[in-house]
């Protein structure tokens, strides 16, 4: 078998940058799609084009264009239905176009989730009005959460605490968006204890896990992450079982191989209950590009190329990330104290700085992420948190 793969990664942002650098150092020829040009994956592949993943013929044109062995999404905004029918020729979609198709939706995951393999997740209806909002928190009763079907990184997603602000979470949640399908999600409001996800690799030889790992939002937004996160062995247990239960469905027979992102809620009361999946590299995994002795980008690779995972473990006993958010619009602009920030590692603790190369920054955009190892989570999260600190966007004249 040989292992050098041409891979069409269509998504280039930060955690594709990643994946397409762990790609690489296995041999993988790596051809970058972004709607803009110099998207940070493009920054480090072997070619790129440029055209919005919604633009079916361009997307064909592409596959087409480069006849890769490996189509690899990054983002969830993609024509699926060209990925079908590529795949129905004969190309490789990873892990398989009808996991794209499912998870491009969270309309069509949380169906497969709670009727057809059972598991435990929150109350909800979808509602494509706002009478059928209005209908849905009738129903549910408040507070409640709205996002769209189609969005990442928590974009249109709010927490309704009272009757008259329903509309206002109906319009946001329209308003941001992907595709074009004015279709909501209206969920129970989990009053958890915390939040997790379990990075789940399924592989040539199975099934295999990484440590869980905590984070933070706001805005609906990761803002900190930190491995390992603190369960019980039966919470744990729970949400592996129902991981593995999903991935399995997603993957199908073929060679639905590759990392998901499966993320939990987990009550007061111990009960783990599914909430989203990705079946690409998580955004709260950056953890495990200091914390793991393989970070979710080389798990992901290995497990697409058909690479053996031997196993995963922790290399420090605990760490955490921290992001780097701009605060304007800007195309002038320049990192300063990163130096501060790498020499805050030492003995048994270390830091790094990842900086993901985006061309502009816009309001609370992701721009990097500081990394860190600690005695244990809380001087993990302690450190990546001054890391992050000392790490500054200077913006020029426009």
């Amino acid at each position: 078998m040989t292992y050098t793969k041409k891979i069409l990664l269509l998504g280039s942002g930060e955690l594709g940058r990643e994946f397409a650098i762990s790609a690489k150092r296995l041999g993988a020829h790596v051809i970058a799609c972004d709607a803009y040009d110099d998207a940070p994956a493009m920054q480090v592949a072997d070619g790129r084009e440029i055209f919005s993943m919604l633009d079916g013929e361009r997307l064909r044109a592409a596959i087409e264009k480069h006849q890769p062995d490996l189509i690899v999404p990054e983002v969830e905004a993609i024509r699926t239905e060209i990925l079908a029918d590529m795949e129905a020729e004969g190309f490789h979609v990873v892990p398989s176009a009808r996991a794209t198709q499912l998870t491009m939706n969270r309309d069509a995951i949380r169906d497969v989730a709670a009727k057809e393999l059972g598991l435990t997740t929150s109350r909800y209806h979808y509602a494509e009005s706002f009478a059928e909002v209005a209908s849905a928190a009738d129903d549910i009763g408040l507070p409640l959460v709205i996002k769209p079907v189609m969005s990442s990184s928590g974009k249109g997603q709010s927490k309704v605490d009272s009757a008259d602000k329903l509309e206002e979470a109906w319009d946001y949640a329209v308003a941001n968006m992907r595709g074009d399908r004015a279709r909501v999600i209206v969920e129970q409001f989990i009053d958890f204890d915390y939040e997790i996800t379990l990075l789940t690799v399924r592989t040539k030889d199975g099934v295999i896990f990484c440590p869980p790992i905590g984070h933070r939002q706001e805005r609906g937004d990761y803002q900190e992450s930190w491995q390992p996160a603190a369960m019980t062995d039966a919470a744990l247990a729970s949400a592996q079982d129902m991981a593995r239960k999903v991935v399995e469905n997603l993957g199908g027979d073929g060679r639905g191989w590759g990392l998901f992102g499966v993320e939990f809620f987990v009550t007061r009361q111990g009960e783990v209950i599914f909430s989203e999946l990705s079946p690409r590299p998580h955004d709260t995994g950056m953890v495990t590009s200091i914390g793991q002795n393989l970070s979710e980008f080389d798990l992901h690779a290995r497990a697409i190329m058909g690479l053996p995972v031997p196993h995963i473990a922790l290399t420090a006993p605990a760490s955490a990330s921290a992001v780097i958010l701009a605060d304007r619009d800007s195309e002038q602009f320049e990192f300063t104290g990163v130096a501060d920030a790498l020499a805050l590692g030492g003995e048994g603790a270390e830091t790094d700085v990842r900086i993901f190369g985006k061309p502009v920054t816009r309001p609370y955009r992701r721009m990097a992420v500081a990394l860190a190892t600690g005695a244990d989570t809380d001087a993990a999260r302690a450190l990546a948190k001054r890391a992050a600190d000392a790490v500054n966007i200077v913006y020029g004249k426009e």
